[in-house]
């Protein structure tokens, strides 16, 4: 059935084609707009503390760290990792939150969490204490940090799971798709508002106006809680509930019966030798660490027959992407820095926030576009075509710093996740069982905690030596630099054309399996 149904696109004519498309837009759109009012208090946090305040401090928090805090740019590229490898691998384990107390209490909680966060954060660069590694404000930034990172790791589990649970099968390939477009949408607003609030802020908050910033994200923060929480309340959840998501007291019980203590005790050991070795610099601690962290994760998943780790084929699918998602993460890591320092003096340069965020922009126009063009496509074709086309564009960077070539690699990279993206994300959300898509959601996404620990550990390196500060007088070769990371990127595309008959078709008939019967598991 499914073959058939790919099939007829190709038989139309292009008019035909485009006909059908814009009337499938229309009707998935409209059942969008007329959507829960719950689904709408969802897509405003997802605005305003998912885009604009989160990807607003990534784009800030690397110029931030060096000037207000007097880091290098290895150790900003660390907290980059604690920051946004830490916001993913939170989602592990928190990711099943809003399973057990519902979407309202736990977007509640995390809302409140990331207000925190920005307030101690926007304080830390007002009270004028010391700065430097292992300084009073580097503290203070770590903490600041670890509060938003508790609060992140809870809020995207709760969106996606919201998205389900206020949607139904016809709305919810374009509801998954707003979700993400919106997020990108408010990062796109970051861009706007950041250089103006920055600028007119250096005066007050020398000697760069960022403070400035932080204290205008904390506020936008708070009141994005007090209008969530007027929109959510629980008589609209209630009415606006159109899949059932939480878990069940028997399910509950059931998970709390599976004994845990030799997991935590391995963890426990793991996370003791890696601070032995950071307190020592002795690498032989690396391999006590890896080897309680195995264990922990081995007696984890042997009491847990159903998690998603045991699925090979799935596993494989989600870890592939790594090479690939490494364009994500310089999208802060080293983006902002190569238009800040190869543009510098120039008009891109100086308002580097704005040209690092028009990614989000176009994503938000792409993503819903896409969707329902794309939405008979076998998703995992989707996910070879759309990697490549993601990867493919790298190489522009690696002619050299030129405002065509930043142009065609920031468009043609986002056609190529607006391709894929979304749909790997609605993918995870539809094969979740009943009570189980937080968890699913969190399970997807620790590969992506994988990219981000990772790429901020050696792309601090890279930008100190191809791209360094211009005040150090070192020749630039970002050539280099982009050429290895385009490599770098290639290997998703291609490993998920080797391993097309394994995983490829099974992969689709599971999604689409679970989105016809979607009504009787819930």
């Amino acid at each position: 059935m499914s073959e058939e149904r790919e099939q007829i696109p190709q038989r139309a004519t292009f008019s035909e084609a485009l006909k059908k498309t814009w009337q499938e837009t229309k009707e998935t759109f409209g059942g969008v707009i007329r959507a829960p009012r719950a689904l709408w208090g969802l897509n405003f946090a997802d605005v305003i503390v998912q885009g604009l305040a989160y990807f607003g401090l990534l784009t800030i928090l690397g110029k931030f760290l060096s000037e207000n805090v007097a880091l290098s740019d290895l150790h900003a590229g660390w907290i980059y990792s604690f920051l946004t490898g830490g916001f993913t691998f939170a989602m592990l384990f928190l990711g099943g939150v809003c399973d057990r107390i519902g979407v309202r209490k736990a977007l509640a909680i995390s809302i409140l969490l990331i207000a925190a966060g920005f307030l101690v954060l926007s304080l830390s660069s007002t009270l004028n204490m010391d700065t430097g590694l292992m300084s009073p404000t580097f503290y203070t930034v770590l903490i600041a940090i670890f509060i938003m990172v508790i609060g992140n790791g809870m809020l995207q589990p709760t969106m996606y799971a919201g998205v389900k649970q206020f949607t139904n099968e016809k709305t919810s390939a374009v509801g998954y798709a707003m979700i993400y477009g919106l997020m990108n949408l408010g990062a796109f607003l970051a861009g706007l508002i950041s250089p103006l609030v920055r600028r007119s802020s250096e005066t007050t908050f020398p000697p760069n106006g960022i403070p400035g910033v932080l204290w205008v994200y904390t506020a936008l923060t708070i009141v994005t809680l007090v209008v969530v929480m007027f929109i959510l309340t629980k008589r609209t959840v209630e009415k606006s509930t159109l899949t059932q998501i939480s878990e069940t007291k028997e399910e509950r019980d059931a998970k709390a019966a599976i004994p845990k203590m030799l997991t935590v005790i391995m963890a426990l050991a793991a996370i003791a030798s890696f601070a032995i070795y950071m307190a020592t610099k002795n690498p032989l601690w690396y391999v006590p660490t890896g080897a309680f962290a195995l264990m922990a994760i081995w007696d984890f998943l042997r009491k847990r027959p159903d998690h998603p780790f045991r699925d090979s084929k799935f596993t494989f699918f989600i870890f592939i992407l790594i090479p690939v998602q490494t364009l994500f993460a310089h999208q802060w890591l080293t983006i902002p820095y190569y238009i800040d320092r190869a543009f510098a003096g120039t008009t891109i340069g100086n308002n580097f926030e704005f040209f690092s965020n028009i990614n989000p922009i176009l994503i938000f126009f792409l993503c819903p576009m896409v969707a329902v063009m794309t939405s008979r496509a076998n998703v995992y074709r989707m996910m070879i075509v759309g990697t490549l086309v993601m990867a493919l564009p790298t190489f522009f960077l690696a002619i050299g710093p030129n405002p065509a070539m930043l142009l065609a690699y920031i468009v043609l990279m986002t056609v190529g996740e607006a391709m894929w993206q979304p749909r790997f994300l609605q993918f995870a959300a539809q094969i979740a069982p009943k009570g189980k898509t937080g968890v699913y959601m969190g399970v997807a996404q620790f590969p992506w905690f994988l990219t981000k620990v990772i790429t901020g550990l050696y792309s601090g390196w890279f930008l100190a030596k191809y791209c360094p500060k211009p005040e150090l007088g070192l020749a630039l070769n970002t050539e280099t630099m982009w050429f290895i990371y385009g490599l770098i990127a290639l290997i998703s595309p291609l490993a998920l054309m080797l391993a097309k008959k394994w995983i490829g078709q099974e992969m689709h008939e599971r999604a689409t399996a679970t989105c016809t019967c979607s009504e009787e598991r819930c």
